[in-house]
Parts: C-alpha cells; sequence; structure tokens
C-alpha cells in the first residue's frame, strides 16, 4: 500500500525510481527515445532514509510484489546451508520463470560492513557469498520481467561486480534534505495516526524547531521519536489520565531523551532508546 505521495521529500530519488517504473508498465517508450530500460538500480543512502520505502512503492506503482532479501542475513543462511548453493541457484531460476512480474529488493549488498548481524563479520568468505549474490541478481534480471533493485549504506566499500553494466547499472542517492524533508515525512506519520486514531492527536507543531534541536539521525529515527511520543500518550491514557493533545514540549523532551541516548549507542551503531 505504499505510494510515493506517502514518502516525504526525496524528490530526486523518486523521480529515478519512476523512470524505472516504466520499464514494466510502459516498456515502449524507451524504444520511443532510442534507449532502454536500466537493468537495475541501486540505493545509495544511510540506514532509515527512506530506500525500503522507495522500492516498496515501485511495486504498488507497477502493481507487482514486493520481495525483501536481506543480504546480509541471506550471506550468513548460505554458509549455513552446508554447500547447497547451487542447488538454491537452479531452484531461484524456476521461481523466476514461473512467478508473475515481482519487485526485488537487495537490502545492503555491502554484507561484510552491516552491523545487523552484530560485531563487523571478517571471517565471511566473501568470494563464494559473492558469487552466489550475483547470481541470484542476474538471474533475475536475465528473467526480463522482474524489477530488481539492490541498495547499501556504505558505498565507498562496495564490490563494484554489482554495479556494473548490465547489472544494478543505475546509481540514486537517497539523502534527505535538512529539515524540509523530514517535516514532510513527519507531517505524513502524523496525519496517518491521527487517521488510525479517528481524532486530532497533534496541536499546532512548529517541526522546524523540532527538528532544530538536533540534526543527528535519519527520517527512520525521526518518525520513531515522533512514536515515541505517541506511546508516551497512550501509556498515560491506560494509566486513567486524560493527556493532552502532543505539543512542542512533548517533542522536545523526547529529542532530548533521543539525543542522550544516541550519544551512548553511537559507537554500537544502533539501537533502542528507554
Amino acid at each position: 500500500n505504499q505510494t510515493f505521495d506517502g514518502i516525504g521529500g526525496l524528490a530526486s530519488a523518486k523521480d529515478e525510481i519512476l523512470t524505472y517504473a516504466y520499464a514494466a508498465t510502459k516498456p515502449q517508450i524507451y524504444s520511443n527515445w532510442g534507449t532502454f530500460p536500466p537493468s537495475g538500480m541501486l540505493l545509495i543512502g544511510a540506514s532509515g532514509c527512506g530506500k525500503r520505502m522507495l522500492v516498496q512503492a515501485l511495486a504498488s506503482w507497477t502493481q507487482s510484489s514486493f520481495v525483501y532479501i536481506d543480504v546480509p542475513r541471506l550471506a550468513v543462511d548460505m554458509i549455513h546451508s552446508g554447500g547447497k548453493a547451487g542447488e538454491f541457484i537452479q531452484k531461484w531460476g524456476q521461481i523466476l520463470e514461473e512467478t508473475p512480474p515481482v519487485t526485488l529488493f537487495f537490502d545492503e549488498l555491502e554484507f561484510s560492513q552491516t552491523h545487523d548481524l552484530g560485531e563487523r563479520r571478517a571471517d565471511l568468505p566473501v568470494g563464494p557469498i559473492m558469487d552466489f549474490l550475483l547470481e541470484l541478481i542476474d538471474g533475475a534480471i536475465a528473467s526480463g520481467q522482474h524489477l530488481v533493485v539492490g541498495s547499501t549504506a556504505h558505498p565507498d566499500t562496495l564490490r563494484q561486480a554489482f554495479a556494473r553494466p548490465g547489472r544494478l547499472e543505475r546509481f540514486v542517492e537517497v539523502t534527505p534534505s535538512f529539515p524540509d524533508d523530514v517535516v514532510e515525512a513527519l507531517e505524513i506519520h502524523a496525519e496517518l495516526a491521527e487517521s488510525r486514531a479517528g481524532r486530532p492527536l497533534f496541536s499546532e507543531i512548529d517541526w522546524k524547531h523540532a527538528l532544530g534541536q538536533t540534526e543527528q539521525g535519519g527520517i527512520g529515527d525521526w518518525v520513531r521519536v515522533l512514536h515515541a511520543v505517541l506511546r508516551k500518550k497512550a501509556r498515560l491514557e491506560a494509566a486513567g489520565e486524560e493527556p493532552s493533545l502532543i505539543t512542542d514540549a512533548d517533542l522536545s523532551q523526547e529529542i532530548a531523551r533521543f539525543n542522550q541516548a544516541r550519544r551512548r549507542i553511537h559507537q554500537q551503531g544502533g539501537g533502542n532508546y528507554v
């Protein structure tokens, strides 16, 4: 159900994604201009900047199913599979042939640099994993009916094999403009919260003032701050109180907690703050 209108800001990235969308919806447009659609796209941006939402919106736009592939987790699963990667590749080809058009999202191709599996994994057999991933990507692109998008938050160390012509050849920077894109995203999420609740939840909020208290964190971090405030109000109501509408002061209090927690967990690369 994700739409491009439901994503705050990121105008340039949206435009690039829509250009790729026409490979599925109006492929003849490319031939009218003597060119052809990109084989695949690579989204570059920090964690929480909206990469997954953009690909979900691409799937919605093209009316295709969204398939999320957690690359670091897949790499570890491949190691634990006991040498069954070849068997999986064969099944992968069959699945691609039998499946209606889908949008495949290979999230975090720089698998050895991610913190998602704990500490950075220098022990991973990079060569075999690379071969495995490239087989998956090449097979999906060669099918000619699926949209293939990859992402990374570590472009400086990403292996060039992923980005060569014929693979994820179109690079898209996903970098929110601060504060305008973040404000737009927060306004969207605030409206969604009020829609779910069926009533007003916010007073007049000066979003730019709130954001001015820190420039740290991506859009995802700010959305989590917003929901932390909403959950605090829910806790007060559950305790029998009558909480007021959310104010600038409520946001400021939560942002102060976020800033303090971020300083403590910065070296760990993420986490929930309490």
